[in-house]
């Protein structure tokens, strides 16, 4: 009889979770286990922890859900807080378990911990499975990549490539080994009524997706996308695919799906685009790695040094400049930020506040109620020039930005006053 872990992670989901299926076929006994990482909850270099409120009662929510679909199956979520190799030493002694099923997640931090696993005598399988694109039906080794987006977005097309197909949820799932199961404490927070447009979990994403397509609002994305107010001008997918509520193959499924009932257009395309965008800064991670994780990433230029008076300016939106400060509060408020407003206040901290990209990078950590890991990196290094950009650096005229995207001042007058 075969007893196994299913570490959830980032792929907080039953629907298209090709990992999690394949523990259900495996194994005899399961049990799903989520870990909230104390390393998340201590301060940075920059004075502050790794996640803030927003994205916990997100996550909390999230969690919430997915045990009761669990308990639906037969089976229940094992939900503790400390560190991972303890953790799973901690359960491989109370169940004789020390086989573990996860997703594969290819940032430094999460590969470690992998490897501590596997040193520690842990079976790992792990199974890629957060891109749209199936990452084998590449026409590249993903350590030969094209670094610039557009050669890796044009190699892509000329081979079709659209989405990989998703796959069902599991029908059942196998018994839990006999373990307790421990209670859980609700977190506490203030903030739940500042996220009332994002509610966590799987159910709440495909209502949201649904919604989105139902209202042919792929239709006008791509002449919508850089408004900064409201739900509808852009997807705001991104909480949901962030945790691993749905999958981009799921979404790209829909758009597909959308595109036979009602035609292609330029929004559909651009929506699509986007999630490639999302795609190609993962895969970077494979001819990377720990590379885009250092202050200089790909450049041979060093970071602005770090300024902690400027720091907490730009952070509290106190730097005087109307545009910057409305954004930084908003995101502070809501933990959400529109994509023009992440660029626009991105380079006002890096180029005319001489700011330390990565001390932002961490901030929108810290803040951000859609953080991915990939995509929160591979923008900053994008807009430091210390990415794979040829134009090495994306400085932006906060005027010009002002006078395209609030000119009216709406969106200034709704966040400072």
């Amino acid at each position: 009889m075969t007893t196994a872990i299913y570490w959830f992670r980032n792929d907080l989901r039953l629907e298209d979770n090709p990992s999690f299926l394949q523990a259900c076929k495996s194994a005899d006994h399961l049990l799903p286990v989520y870990i909230h990482q104390t390393n998340l909850e201590q301060d940075t270099a920059w004075g502050f922890p790794r996640m803030g409120e927003h994205r916990r009662v997100f996550l909390d929510q999230t969690l919430q859900e997915l045990r009761g679909q669990l308990r639906e199956l037969g089976s229940d979520l094992y939900e503790v807080t400390g560190d991972v190799l303890h953790v799973f030493e901690k359960l491989k002694s109370q169940i004789q378990a020390d086989l573990i099923y996860c997703e594969q997640i290819q940032a430094p931090e999460e590969l470690e911990q992998v490897a501590l696993l596997s040193a520690a005598g842990f079976k790992i399988h792990s199974r890629w499975q957060s891109s749209m694109l199936d990452a084998h039906s590449l026409p590249f080794a993903l350590e030969e990549m094209p670094d610039i987006f557009t050669q890796f977005r044009q190699q892509v097309e000329k081979r079709g490539l659209r989405f990989s197909v998703p796959v069902d949820s599991p029908k059942s799932i196998p018994s839990l080994p006999a373990i307790e199961i421990p209670s859980i404490k609700a977190f506490n927070s203030n903030i739940s009524s500042s996220i009332g447009n994002f509610f966590g979990g799987e159910q709440s994403a495909h209502m949201h997706i649904r919604q989105y397509f139902e209202r042919g609002l792929p239709d006008t994305y791509k002449q919508t996308r850089n408004e900064l107010i409201g739900m509808d001008y852009s997807s705001k997918f991104s909480p949901w695919l962030a945790q691993g509520c749905c999958s981009a193959g799921c979404i790209a499924k829909q758009l597909a799906d959308y595109e036979f009932c009602y035609g292609a257009n330029d929004g559909t395309y651009w929506l699509w685009f986007e999630l490639l965008w999302r795609d190609y800064f993962r895969f970077l991670h494979f001819k990377y790695g720990k590379r885009l994780y250092n202050s200089k990433g790909l450049s041979r230029v060093s970071s602005n040094q770090f300024d902690g008076e400027n720091f907490y300016q730009w952070s509290s939106g106190a730097t005087g400049e109307s545009l910057i400060d409305a954004g930084m509060r908003e995101l502070k408020k809501t933990g959400y930020l529109s994509n023009r407003m992440r660029q626009i206040v991105a380079s006002y901290w890096i180029y005319d506040m001489k700011g330390d990209w990565q001390a932002g990078s961490a901030w929108f950590e810290y803040q951000l109620i859609d953080y991915d890991v990939y995509s929160n990196q591979g923008n900053w290094l994008y807009i430091a020039g210390k990415g794979t950009d040829p134009r090495g650096g994306r400085p932006f005229n906060v005027a010009k930005q002002t006078q395209d995207y609030d000119r009216d001042g709406i969106y200034r007058q709704m966040w400072l006053t």
